[in-house]
């Protein structure tokens, strides 16, 4: 059986069928678990109106040039469709937002004039960007991938990892508005490898950041050349990751700023159990404490082979679970094509979603569990209107936020192909392909998921790109969340949200204690009532396709005026309490030692 036939239907691929060149021999049976029935909505409660909250491109006024370069050269060379991440920052501390985007670059023995580099951009306060990449010392030229933003050294200022083809790298945050890189010095570039996702993370609680990272295939240029692949009248074809062999995921402990690669010990390295060869190919990353037990859990997005879930078993080990968990494959027991991951409590109730973007003609997985803490998800697509509407695009970055800020937490996708030529083959595939967005109206069944269109969403989001990476932030401080999309080989898109904010809000920044809990707070577990409406969030910026989304929690609030009651659980186990809270406004609370 070959499970890449629908994902490449017009491709005359010289590769062995996916089970054969992963090693992985019969993937095992899934555990089936019946899907709960939707709710019946009583006849007389109509359905909820689409907001009409409009997303605007503001990329050129806002100052925005950057270009993502790709090094294509017909050569055809996997890596050049994967395109690359970006992350919202605040890394000269001024309370607003800043922009940092990856580049790719040149292949070897070629160059071009400027030669491309990663960028940086600072935000004034209110939306509009200066390219301050020289200045920060980040015009440093290498193929990159992925972005991680930690605060490792808990100095105060976030500093940058910045995965990329043949390994990672570190820069530290002077908190002078300049980056040095300390790969080296720090041990953190990791393996010699395609590295994709990663994840600043606390995995033992201990205060300070640990890094996780994930690796596509095993791959080099001669590899990918001698490889068959055609595209059907066309010529050389971008290959499929099946006719490549997999990686491993490695785990950097964090030992007073240096890290130390506890990959093996700790259990995130899946190996096949006869041949003992790499089974992952994985893209997104997106950690979660899943079972509230106070321990970072991790979800990977692996391409063509099972997702990976890590669940922490305390002291530095994990055991990988996604099988256990329902996660690995979709309802029939096959793989798919997985790039974006996020988490969400998304019904406000007890229920857990893990949404991951696959690939074309694959719908978008939402592994839904309604007790946590036993870890058995079912994908529920359908159930909640993510099943037919997703399955056509190919979904790379995907994200849930509260875009419209009623306090329900929306999914928007980055949607475009990596073959140019696809539309020749397959006329129902575009290589552009546009964004998807969809709302939620907190109505369970077929319609909690409800698709966005440009009626009420206006044209400039959903005119097609080929999409990639996407993060938010709100970049122009007035409460709502405006979102970023990163394009393969081409100018990335800003949008703001125009009407977002018409409902209440609340904004929290967290800082740690930089002792038990990390500086950044990653890992706090924020529960939020006001009125009827109670939410439940974890601060994990790592998520979507390569990408970071800011720090800043945001809560919409729909109409209430005020929040009831506030409880930050930090990473030290130690809780904060407020209560009788103002809406729309920014709230700074830090953890101190009187904290209950």
């Amino acid at each position: 059986m070959s499970t890449r036939i629908p994902r490449y239907a017009a491709l005359a691929v010289a590769a062995l069928p996916w089970l054969a060149s992963c090693g992985c021999g019969k993937a095992p049976e899934p555990p089936r678990v019946a899907a709960p029935e939707a709710p019946v909505r009583p006849k007389e409660v109509r359905q909820a109106s689409i907001p009409n909250v409009r997303f605007v491109d503001v990329t050129k006024e806002a100052g925005i040039t950057f270009r993502h370069f790709n090094g294509a050269t017909g050569e055809k060379l996997l890596p050049e469709t994967m395109g690359s991440g970006a992350a919202f920052f605040d890394y000269d501390r001024d309370g607003d937002p800043d922009l940092f985007l990856v580049n790719s670059s040149t292949w070897p023995g070629r160059k071009v004039e400027p030669m491309p580099t990663q960028a940086l951009y600072r935000n004034d306060g209110k939306g509009h960007f200066e390219d301050v990449t020289k200045s920060a010392g980040l015009d440093r030229t290498f193929y990159g991938q992925g972005v991680a933003i930690g605060d490792y050294d808990n100095d105060g200022d976030d500093d940058l990892f910045v995965t990329a083809v043949g390994g990672g790298h570190l820069f530290r945050n002077d908190g002078k508005g300049h980056f040095d890189e300390v790969t080296r010095d720090a041990n953190a570039g990791g393996p010699n490898a395609w590295l994709t996702g990663a994840a600043f993370l606390d995995i033992e609680n201990d205060g300070d950041l640990d890094l996780f990272i994930a690796s596509y295939i095993t791959w080099s240029p001669e590899i990918d050349k001698v490889q068959g692949f055609q595209l059907t009248g066309v010529g050389r074809a971008y290959g499929p990751p099946a006719s490549f062999r997999g990686s491993l995921c490695t785990l950097l402990r964090n030992d007073g700023g240096r890290f130390v690669d506890i990959s093996d010990s700790s259990g995130v390295q899946v190996r096949t159990p006869d041949l003992q060869v790499p089974v992952g190919k994985s893209l997104g990353v997106a950690p979660y404490d899943v079972d509230g037990d106070g321990l970072v859990d991790i979800a990977v997005a692996n391409d063509t082979v099972q997702n990976f879930f890590f669940h922490n078993r305390g002291g530095g080990k994990f055991e990988e679970t996604a099988l256990l968990c329902g996660v690995a494959f979709d309802s029939n027991g096959s793989p798919r094509g997985g790039m974006g991951v996020d988490w969400a409590a998304f019904l406000n109730d007890e229920h857990l979603g893990l949404a991951v973007g696959n690939f074309a003609n694959e719908m978008t997985a939402l592994y839904v569990c309604d007790q946590p803490e036993s870890m058995v998800f079912s994908d529920l697509a359908n159930v909640y209107g993510l099943g037919a509407p997703t399955q056509p695009p190919l979904k790379f970055g995907l994200f849930f936020f509260d875009y419209d800020l009623d306090g329900r937490l929306d999914l928007l996708s980055a949607n475009g192909h990596l073959e140019p030529e696809i539309s020749r083959v397959q006329a129902s595939e575009h290589y552009e392909q546009p964004v998807q967005l969809f709302w939620n109206s907190g109505r369970p069944g077929r319609t909690l998921f409800t698709m966005v269109g440009p009626e009420q969403a206006g044209p400039d989001l959903f005119r097609p790109i080929v999409g990639r990476g996407c993060t938010y932030a709100d970049i122009d401080n007035d409460g709502d969340l405006d979102v970023l999309i990163t394009v393969n080989n081409g100018t990335p898109h800003l949008f703001r949200n125009e009407g977002g904010h018409r409902n209440h809000w609340l904004r929290l920044v967290l800082i740690g204690d930089g002792k038990k809990s990390n500086r950044d707070a990653i890992g706090a577990r924020v529960q939020l009532k006001a009125g009827e409406l109670s939410c439940d969030r974890q601060l994990f910026p790592s998520k979507s396709y390569l990408s970071s989304v800011e720090f800043p929690l945001t809560f919409g609030l729909g109409s209430a005026s005020r929040v009831d009651e506030l409880t930050i659980r930090w990473p030290s186990g130690k809780e904060t309490k407020r209560s009788n809270l103002e809406s729309n406004q920014v709230i700074r609370i830090e953890e101190t030692p009187s904290s209950p």
